[in-house]
């Protein structure tokens, strides 16, 4: 019997599609978000998923208003699953934790004590962070480069495991009538006396409940998918499509079986934004009303702090490489495209009408409600999305296909909006994926996160910083 995907929900309280926010009785208010944040994990949980994911940024800025809402004030990620662990008993609970700026003793009390309190539920996300300004709002004059961040990030992770590693399992005795509390044998410092990180340990917590706290990993580079395979159970990818994907969980396996670990306890997990209805037609006119309410930039918009660039028919057309005086240039967002116009768009513009027929029902030449305007056009281009569109049966054979095909073994599921798409994919969506055996451990008993996601013992095995792990990068980097 094959095994359940890996489905986990990267919760966003404003919503991952910008104009999300926007939707008639969407959530818009960080400072309520305590109420949102535990209706998306109750329902999480009564679904059956297996993790709620909380990503981090740290700075803002009125560009994100245009760009991603949902960074522009948003909780810290480990007092968000410290705070749902007393509203949970059986999902597991990833915050992120971005390892250029964070203390490495701070990070590993907080996750045990996560740990401890959920009996066994913590997972941490590493980051190295990519938002130059986090440098200034942590006393930095510029971020650091990507060898120095990626240095810091694997002593992080060896300091990590050490003071996770400073209880033996058996070093509590508790023995009343001896007056014996401990086996101080059983007691060990980290010692840990990097370049980049020292600490002396050992940490001031009991041991988690499973030993090693479930690492998850995301990048591009060389150095970040190195770390990845070797050290992460989870390994976030960002594909465009199915063979993409294939090819970055191939490539990651690769390189964790050359580093002397087992593939097998590396699950490669992709990002999808289902947006899901009882048809695919009730689907499809939810996106296009999220493109409808994408702001574009007509004539007052451009004068608003850090307005996109790209939100005009003329920056689209310069994209796709319509002639400078091409009168097509100045279309009006509402007018419908024409066939004459659709043909002078070329390949990418071609490319990205077939897009929007498949996510929205859009078409060219059509009248009434599907009719594709410059509109739709110019937001999909500016504002792209991993969109899965359609009602359950849609969503599990998108799932079903990437699973079969070894491009995923699971899936970090984002909503447009909340809570009434997130509410949409569980109790619509999940269901039906649950029947194909897709999604499973609905109920029972609580059960450790390592567990769930089926990915073993936790690697590293104690392995020092300069040997295999550095080996491995410089597989990869070479």
């Amino acid at each position: 019997m094959t095994e359940p995907l890996i489905i986990g929900a990267m919760v966003r309280t404003l919503g991952a599609y910008p104009s999300g926010w926007r939707q008639p009785g969407a959530h818009r208010d960080p400072s309520a978000d305590a109420e949102i944040l535990r209706r998306i994990a109750r329902e999480g949980e009564d679904a059956g998923l297996d993790y709620l994911f909380f990503g981090d940024w740290l700075a803002t800025g009125p560009d994100l208003e245009f760009r991603d809402p949902y960074l522009l004030a948003r909780i810290d990620p480990v007092s968000a699953v410290l705070y749902l662990a007393g509203v949970t008993s059986r999902i597991g609970l990833i915050a992120t934790v971005n390892t250029t700026y964070a203390d490495p003793y701070a990070t590993a009390r907080s996750l045990a004590s996560l740990d401890l309190l959920t009996g066994g539920r913590a997972g941490v996300n590493l980051v190295t962070g990519a938002e130059p300004r986090a440098a200034g709002n942590h006393g930095r004059d510029a971020h650091a480069d990507n060898e120095s961040r990626y240095d810091r990030a694997e002593e992080f992770v060896v300091a990590l495991r050490r003071l996770w590693d400073s209880w033996s399992e058996d070093a509590w005795i508790a023995d009343a009538a001896r007056g014996v509390l401990i086996d101080p044998d059983g007691l060990r410092g980290a010692d840990l006396r990097g370049e980049h990180v020292r600490v002396s340990g050992p940490l001031n917590v009991a041991r988690p409940p499973q030993g090693r706290i479930p690492l998850v990993h995301a990048g591009t580079s060389p150095r970040s998918r190195a770390l990845a395979a070797t050290e992460a159970d989870l390994a976030l990818i960002a594909a465009p499509n199915i063979a993409d994907a294939i090819a970055t969980r191939r490539q990651l396996r690769e390189i964790a079986l050359r580093s002397g670990r087992s593939p097998e306890g590396l699950a490669v997990i992709a990002p999808v934004l289902p947006v899901v209805a009882p048809t695919d037609a009730d689907a499809h006119r939810i996106v296009e009303r999220l493109l409808a309410l994408v702001p574009l930039d007509e004539g007052h918009q451009s004068s608003r702090t850090a307005f996109p660039a790209n939100r005009s028919v003329a920056a689209l057309a310069g994209a796709l490489g319509v002639g400078a005086d091409d009168p097509l240039r100045s279309a009006g967002f509402d007018e419908v495209v024409t066939r004459d116009q659709a043909g002078r768009l070329g390949e990418a513009g071609q490319a990205l009408i077939e897009r929007l027929r498949l996510i929205a029902g859009l078409r060219v030449g059509d009248d009434g409600e599907t009719a594709l305007t410059w509109r739709h056009l110019v937001a999909a281009h500016a504002v792209p999305a991993a969109f899965v569109v359609g009602d359950a049966a849609t969503i599990a054979d998108h799932f079903e296909t990437w699973r079969d095909q070894g491009a995923a073994d699971g899936f970090n599921v984002l909503s447009a909006f909340q809570p009434a798409q997130f509410e949409a994919f569980t109790r619509l969506a999940a269901p039906e994926l649950r029947r194909r055996g897709l999604l499973g451990r609905s109920d029972g008993a609580p059960t450790p996160l390592r567990d769930r996601l089926g990915v073993g013992v936790g690697v590293g095995g104690g392995v020092e910083v300069g040997s295999e792990q550095r080996a491995a990068s410089s597989l990869l980097v070479r």
